[in-house]
């Protein structure tokens, strides 16, 4: 019952914020930093004190390496964990976990072949906010749960994003990159979901950069930038769910459900914190209610995976779970083109709520 080996592939911006926790909970052990540009990793080793640093291959071929820890871009994403499973590694991505559903289908039949788990973010309903919501609904403070209502608009990034196009291109556009962390909270309140309609569209077919070397250049609009959806679960649940980079005034981190007997509004499912609010029937007065639980941030996934793979039990932020999101958002998209419900072939499995007391800087594991 040793430490769990982990190395970092990608040593980008997201990068630190991962490896601040990961080399602070004792339960891991940060063997490796990798990237194609092999002085990026040295910098990034020598920032955390991590011993190795180099190619993707050191991380890929290194003995103590149970799971990769997979930070590369996006259309990388498939790749990179591919080739991990091939190495025997266990692997946690960033988000999203795949592209398209082709790709995603593939990886997790590969994880399968080769008896390793997948992971992917977000891994944000795993801190106190949201699983403060999860105990509650469970606990049935709000009765059943019937609708949800979850917001984000904004004017969109190329205003304050150097290099924004990238996140008008196919893959990303605001259901792509903010739509994970929406759908995710809704799906652990929720559960699976069955089926979609949505409409969308653009309000401009370009759009200017606003700061950075490249200010004042243009470049073109691929994707919608105003997705208004409606989600059915399995269990009979709704949502409707805006995502929009064309609101001039900016409303993000809004999610409510309404149950037979109280509403809850959670925190942002972008963040691992915040306190909710509940309002019972016959009332329009919300209470306060703080949120208990691990704040600790970005890593909590690879800490949970870890733990289970140790404990031999499944872990909570899946390769399944990830799957479906991606599912539920090429079926948003298809909708949007078809003008039609679109129906999801895959489901979530359901997973355990953490307890208060879950603590991610505690030794559970011994010392090598």
């Amino acid at each position: 019952m040793t430490p769990v080996g982990v190395a970092i592939i990608g040593a980008g911006v997201i990068s630190k914020q991962y490896l601040s926790n990961l080399t602070a909970f004792p339960d891991l052990k940060v063997h490796v930093v990798a990237d194609l540009f092999e002085s990026a990793a040295a910098e990034r080793a020598a920032e955390f004190e991590v011993e190795n640093h180099g190619g993707v291959e050191l991380a890929l071929n290194h003995p103590d390496v149970e799971i990769v820890v997979n930070l590369t871009i996006p259309a990388a994403h498939v790749e990179v964990a591919t080739a991990a499973l091939a190495a025997g590694k266990h692997v946690w991505s960033e988000k999203p976990f795949s592209l398209d559903r082709e790709s995603g289908l593939g990886l997790l039949e590969a994880a399968r072949t080769a008896d390793r788990r997948l992971g992917c973010a977000p891994d944000t309903f795993l801190g106190a906010g949201l699983q403060t919501a999860r105990r509650m609904i469970e606990r049935g403070d709000i009765g059943q749960p019937l609708s949800a209502l979850t917001l984000f608009q904004s004017p969109g990034p190329e205003s304050w994003h150097p290099n924004p196009a990238f996140l008008f291109q196919q893959g990303a556009g605001p259901l792509f990159d903010m739509g994970p962390y929406y759908l995710t909270a809704l799906i652990q309140s929720f559960g699976s979901i069955e089926r979609v309609a949505a409409l969308g569209g653009k309000a401009q077919q370009h759009r200017v950069i606003g700061s950075g070397p490249k200010a004042g250049e243009s470049f073109p609009v691929e994707v919608p930038t105003q997705v208004g959806a409606l989600l059915q679960f399995t269990d009979g649940g709704t949502a409707q769910s805006i995502f929009s980079f064309d609101s001039p005034k900016p409303r993000m981190g809004f999610v409510e459900i309404t149950g037979t007997e109280a509403t809850i509004a959670l925190p942002d499912p972008n963040n691992f914190d915040g306190d909710l609010k509940i309002c019972a029937i016959g009332s329009e007065d919300w209470t306060t209610v703080p949120s208990k639980g691990t704040t600790a941030g970005r890593g909590l996934g690879v800490l949970d995976m870890a733990r289970s793979i140790r404990a031999e039990v499944p872990h909570r932020a899946s390769g399944e779970q990830a799957y479906h999101v991606v599912d539920a958002m090429v079926s948003i998209a298809e909708s949007v083109e078809r003008n039609e419900f679109v129906s999801l072939s895959s489901t979530a499995p359901k997973t355990e709520a953490l307890s208060e007391a879950w603590d991610p800087f505690a030794q559970t594991l011994a010392e090598q």
